[in-house]
This record gives C-alpha cells, sequence and structure tokens, in this order.
C-alpha cells in the first residue's frame, strides 16, 4: 500500500457535511459577511425548498453545527441561522479532507 493510499483509507467524512445542501449550507454560513442568515436568504441562495432547508437546518441543528434563532422583526416572524464553532470545524476537518483527495488525484493523474 503506497503512503497516498494509506492516507486515503484513514480518511473519514462527516457524512452529514457530505450531503450536498447541508455541505452549501454551511459553506454559506461560513462565508456569509453576517453572523447571522436569515431562513429566507439561505432558501433564496442556496436555491432550496423551503421543506428542504428546513429539514436539513434541522439535522445541522441536532448535530451542533448550527444554531436557529426564531424572532419577530417588524411584526413578521423571522428565523435566523448562525454557524457554530463545531459547525466551522466540521467543516474545515472536511475541506481538509477533500484536500487530501484533491492532491492524491492531482498527483497521479500526473
Amino acid at each position: 500500500m503506497s503512503g497516498s493510499e494509506k492516507k486515503l483509507s484513514s480518511l473519514a467524512l462527516d457524512k452529514l457535511v457530505h450531503e450536498k445542501a447541508r455541505l452549501m449550507t454551511l459553506t454559506y454560513l461560513a462565508s456569509s459577511d453576517s453572523a447571522e442568515v436569515s431562513f429566507t436568504e439561505l432558501r433564496d441562495a442556496l436555491g432550496l425548498s423551503a421543506g428542504n432547508l428546513s429539514v436539513q437546518l434541522k439535522n445541522l441543528e441536532d448535530a451542533g453545527y448550527i444554531s436557529i434563532t426564531k424572532s419577530f422583526k417588524d411584526n413578521k416572524p423571522n428565523t435566523a441561522v448562525s454557524l457554530s464553532v463545531s459547525g466551522h470545524a466540521a467543516l474545515e476537518a472536511y475541506l481538509s479532507e477533500m484536500e487530501v483527495i484533491l492532491q492524491t488525484v492531482r498527483r497521479q493523474s500526473k
């Protein structure tokens, strides 16, 4: 087994982060200029249905990767989503593992 095969076999991609809608959500939150992003902004920016986004947010919240705050703004319900410290760490770990995969593929294709 080569060194790159050993590295790849030791990867443990976080399946919760790996799912496309959740990865897009975490990435959007991590790259936002705001500490909190509204549900509506997330839904529109990611092109997800309200139902799908709700399910994905619930999964991320249950894992402790995001925080959801419900309040009223101008007498209208407002749901704000923010990335938690553990969510940021999970995204960083996932991206680091993806970098190992990319580097391995790039080395092998040379």
